[in-house]
């Protein structure tokens, strides 16, 4: 489940290394084919491996430092004897971490180890005993990774399938992905892209690339996902990279993580992938808070890409949609500068498909001056919102874009829970967690299985929105752009940062001036706007926007409108006044002076998204700046041609 970091934030981390993996050996019970670092099970290293001992005072050290979350990998980290011991004291204080196994060593004992909260992968090579076995060389070893997973259910752990593909089981894909689904809720990829060896083995380096996919099957088993792309390139998270003429390569990394990686043998450094022994800081003989404090700060210019990089990578046109890296460079032609050829292709690859997916994946809808993008996991047609959206859609973003993912499977937290509980109306429940806000649906009040998660951004930007109506979604017409039962709940939460509000009301658009009509059911809304038909344009008959602009009040209809024959209409006016309408015998307007008489109305008419205390202090402000700053009227009528005279003689002309 996706939460939001802003580049803001990131810069404003003290440098703390928040977050440190650990492989434990490189030594494996597999054999793989892909495999760029394993070494024997009974590999002579074994013997310069941290001891049990040493791995404490280094988890320790971190700890001190600020460390609070641990990744936890190998080689096959269950090779060690000591492995529960290690497990044991890195996880037992509740610290968040991740484990990485291809589950063969998994014992009930340590299955019962892994229920601590965390993330535990189990990687498959194959769909079947015959494919995995001959990806791993290992004669077995399906057998024994399924008694693994066995394990794990008995011990009721979650845990999530990692998918390997590769050349030799990739026509087996979708029934690897059968078989993830069948075992558990949430499976990954892993790397859909293989790189080399980190000894530089001609042999191994042979194999690896024979086992490389196609490049369009790279796209195809890890699609890229645009809005996320898009968010960080808007974040410029890594700005370093992009500095013209700025060719040291690994500045961006240094300076902007808060993590760092350990090996076997004690050595650590910003990045598991650096194997150069010139980057690496040897604990056995100094300590983690020299190795993050001072011998990391020091690698910031150490490598330079030089004229290789400038020429080709550093200029290079697709390099956003390139998963190019330094050290990829470095394994696949022992130069950090030099550029990969096999990840250009993925990178031309991506570019093609992310054109199509913007194509049939995305569309812009504006309301009251915000732009609303709506990407979806499924295709967009012209049938899938209701036609009523059609006038309010745009070519693309605007100055002020609000961005909506939609997947249509839940997610999974891993034991991670929401946050901390900000509002509860049920069916409705918000959390507050990190820097993200977080939007609970569940069936009923009396079922709180949820059905629709949204994770929201800090200023209501972005979101991702988790919800099982896939099929809704293709069946079309559907009337409210987050999927929720109306699009207010998020469009009001906006507003209250952008001056604005929602009324329950009409409104018109008459010689070029905006006036709202607002009543409550029956009042005579839709009366007024038939009325007025001829002579004015219709915004919308039960819901608009008012919004303050530097220029004043303007009016702006809205698609928040669910008759059966809905008046509905993109347009926008200054706003020249608001009336109260009460049905008479005669037509008149009655001004209004008493501004705590008008903010009442206003507040009777006002549409409310989930009410939490910051909204309401928000939207009371600009409720009352209204008041102050625009005309309202009692506006009595009797149903006749006559009031549209009035509104001609008294307001507009």
């Amino acid at each position: 489940m996706t939460e939001y970091v802003t580049r803001k934030q990131v810069k404003e981390l003290p440098r703390i290394p928040l977050e440190g993996s650990l492989d434990l050996t490189y030594r494996c019970n597999n054999n793989c084919r892909h495999c760029w670092l394993r070494l024997p099970a009974n590999a002579p290293e074994r013997e310069q491996e941290l001891t049990f001992d040493e791995i404490k005072d280094i988890v320790s050290q971190a700890r001190r430092l600020g460390t609070r979350s641990w990744g936890i990998s190998g080689g096959e980290p269950m090779l060690r004897p000591d492995f529960e011991d290690i497990f044991d004291f890195i996880t037992r204080d509740g610290a968040p971490y991740s484990l990485n196994t291809n589950g063969t060593l998994i014992t009930p004992k340590i299955a019962r180890l892994m229920r601590r909260k965390g993330v535990k992968m189990v990687s498959i090579y194959g769909a079947t005993p015959e494919v995995h076995d001959h990806i791993t060389r290992h004669p077995g070893s399906f057998e024994l990774t399924m008694r693994g997973i066995a394990y794990l259910k008995e011990a009721g752990v979650h845990f999530i399938p990692q998918l390997m593909p590769m050349r030799d089981n990739y026509h087996q894909w979708t029934r690897m992905v059968e078989l993830a689904r069948s075992l558990s809720p949430i499976w990954r990829s892993g790397g859909a892209w293989l790189y080399l060896s980190a000894q530089g083995d001609a042999e191994r380096n042979q194999e690896i690339r024979r086992q490389r996919l196609e490049p369009r099957q790279v796209i195809e088993v890890e699609p890229p996902d645009p809005t996320y792309e898009e968010a960080m390139e808007a974040e410029r998270v890594h700005e370093y990279q992009h500095v013209a003429g700025d060719d040291r390569l690994f500045a961006s990394c240094i300076v902007t993580r808060r993590m760092f990686h350990i090996d076997p043998y004690g050595k650590l450094s910003f990045c598991p992938f650096v194997k150069d022994a010139a980057m690496r800081y040897d604990l056995r003989q100094g300590s983690v808070r020299q190795a993050w404090e001072e011998f990391l700060p020091s690698l910031v210019g150490l490598v330079h890409g030089g004229p290789e990089y400038l020429a080709n990578c550093a200029s290079c046109e697709q390099r956003e949609d390139c998963r190019w890296c330094p050290v990829y460079g470095y394994l696949e032609h022992r130069r950090f500068s030099a550029p990969v050829e096999y990840l250009c292709a993925v990178a031309r690859e991506k570019r093609h498909w992310q054109v199509e997916w913007i194509r049939t994946h995305r569309r812009y809808y504006q309301i009251a001056g915000i732009t609303i993008q709506v990407d979806a996991d499924l295709p967009i047609t012209e049938t899938t919102f209701h036609p009523v959206f059609k006038q309010f859609e745009v070519d693309g973003p605007g100055e002020d874009t609000v961005v909506l993912r939609h997947h249509f499977a839940l997610p999974e937290l891993n034991g991670q829970g929401f946050g901390r509980e900000v509002y509860r109306r049920l069916p409705w429940v918000i959390y507050e967690k990190g820097d993200s806000w977080i939007y609970v649906g569940h069936v009923s009040p009396n079922n709180l299985m949820p059905v629709f998660v949204a994770v929201f951004s800090r200023d209501h930007r972005r979101a991702r929105i988790y919800s099982q109506a896939g099929d809704e979604f293709r069946n079309g017409h559907l009337r409210a752009l987050t999927l929720l039962q109306s699009d207010q709940v998020l469009v009001a939460r906006l507003l209250a940062d952008r001056q604005g509000f929602y009324l329950h009301s009409s409104a018109a658009i008459l010689d070029g001036q905006g006036l709202v009509f607002v009543g409550k059911s029956g009042a005579g809304k839709s009366t007024t706007l038939r009325l007025l038909s001829p002579y004015a344009q219709a915004l919308c008959q039960d819901r608009n926007i008012v919004r303050r602009w530097p220029e004043g009040w303007r009016v702006h209809g809205t698609w928040s409108d669910y008759h059966d024959a809905p008046i509905a209409a993109a347009g926008d006016a200054p706003l020249r006044a608001v009336l109260f309408l009460e049905q008479a015998d005669q037509n008149c307007l009655l001004p209004l002076t008493d501004r705590r008489d008008i903010v009442r109305r206003l507040l009777a008419g006002l549409i409310r998204p989930f009410e939490t205390a910051d909204w309401w202090e928000k939207t009371l402000t600009w409720v009352q700046q209204l008041a102050r700053e625009t005309p309202c009227y009692v506006m009595r009528f009797d149903a006749s041609d006559g009031i549209v005279d009035l509104l001609q003689r008294e307001l507009v002309r």
